[in-house]
């Protein structure tokens, strides 16, 4: 969109925003969808690495990595900022941000990572779809995340607590209730190979030496032993320890 605003005289751009305020939300929505890069990419007309999608998300390398394995995890449907999605959906795309993070510690023998939203222009964010950048890290590779200190004074932290407990609805020192969150069941993955169950191996058995499946192993069940009666004066310690499957 800003490579065609470029291209707009001011009359084009004036026409172009006046269009844009009488638009319905919904209008909007599919407006920005159309000129968004990476709605694009989700739909499969340009061409990505893909590493991990679902029906709700999809994970792809950057082109432009921050460092090698440099991950953007985007919601399929095309939202601009986090609080435009819907609360199941912002769990669902931290679930697979988390999945993704340990895939790179395994696959890339990596030490850490960042994990990073850019939630609106002021915070950085340069992309018209919301996206999660996970990227991963080693020691000494010179990519430097320095949040600066600042020294508040006592009253302005007070002051800026009653502000945003209010803005929840609650008073300071209240507690808020937990809000439930839906999981949202992952569908189809690329990274089959990172999470697939090991093949069943056969073994040569002693008695034929042919070779036999091995069964999977299923946990014992664990029953409840069976109290003995009110009456049952004689029960003795053998008695009981049958009684608890003690053989």
């Amino acid at each position: 969109m800003a490579q065609q605003a470029q291209q707009l005289n001011e009359e084009q751009i004036k026409a172009l925003q006046e269009k844009l305020k009488n638009m319905s939300p919904e209008e909007l929505k599919e407006f920005q969808k159309k000129q968004c890069i990476f709605c694009q990419i989700i739909s499969g007309n340009v061409q990505s690495r893909k590493i991990y999608e679902d029906e709700h998300v999809l994970a792809v390398l950057d082109i432009n990595p921050s460092n090698p394995g440099h991950i953007l995890i985007m919601p399929r449907d095309h939202y601009s900022i986090m609080p435009q999605i819907p609360e199941e959906e912002v769990g669902h795309i931290f679930l697979v941000a988390k999945m993704l993070s340990n895939a790179s510690l395994r696959a890339l023998e990596v030490q850490g990572s960042n994990i990073i939203v850019a939630n609106g222009v002021a915070a950085g964010q340069r992309a018209q779809h919301f996206m999660v950048h996970l990227i991963p890290r080693k020691e000494n590779d010179n990519l430097n995340f320095e949040v600066p200190q600042k020294n508040i004074p006592e009253k302005e932290l007070e002051s800026m607590q009653e502000m945003l407990s209010g803005s929840l609805g609650k008073k300071v020192g209240e507690k808020e209730r937990p809000i439930p969150m839906p999981l949202i069941p992952k569908r189809k993955q690329v990274m089959e190979a990172e999470f697939e169950e090991k093949p069943i191996t056969a073994k040569k058995t002693k008695t034929t030496g042919k070779k036999e499946a091995k069964k999977p192993i299923r946990k014992p069940e664990i029953k409840s032993p069976k109290k003995p009666k009110k009456n049952d004066k004689n029960a003795d310690l053998d008695d009981i320890a049958k009684m608890l499957g003690a053989k």
